[in-house]
């Protein structure tokens, strides 16, 4: 850069017979072309910096609202996933409790079957008991007779 604007406003021109230097003024105005001229394209560059800045944001932008979505997704599917698990375990529960009920009333059937059979065999028992004792107690009397009979 060669003038600045303070420079600019400042100029003066030192006058010869014919007007203002050319040579002078000429040199100024190519300064001035140049240094525009690095403004211009100095902007150019710019504006392709920003719009190249711009669509790398928008690029990480569209990389944070899927991820953003897939956060959500995966948020969803957890609750999914333990909602399934509590039910699954809550069936578990509700089975094995059926099952722990079907074997209570099976064995509570089952004691009630041994006591029949129990009661049963004590009563068959007592019954053979009874016909034992009276078969002994009439050879007892058989044989009290036969030995009565032989004095």
């Amino acid at each position: 850069m060669n003038y600045t604007p303070n420079d600019l406003q400042n100029l003066t021109f030192k006058k010869s017979f014919s007007g203002y230097n050319e040579d002078a003024v000429n040199d100024v105005l190519d300064k001035v072309i140049e240094d525009y001229s690095a403004y211009i394209r100095e902007n150019v560059e710019l504006k392709d910096k920003l719009a190249l800045l711009n669509d790398g944001l928008q690029h990480y932008k569209n990389i944070e609202e899927s991820l953003q979505n897939a956060l959500i997704v995966a948020q969803q599917t957890g609750e999914d996933v333990k909602k399934n698990a509590y039910e699954k375990a809550d069936n578990i529960i509700r089975e094995a409790e059926i099952r722990a009920q079907k074997l209570i009333n099976d064995s509570n059937q089952e004691v009630v079957k041994v006591k029949f059979e129990y009661e049963e065999a004590k009563k068959k028992l007592h019954v053979f008991k009874s016909k034992c004792e009276m078969l002994l107690a009439s050879q007892m009397e058989l044989l009290q007779q036969i030995f009565e009979d032989e004095e």
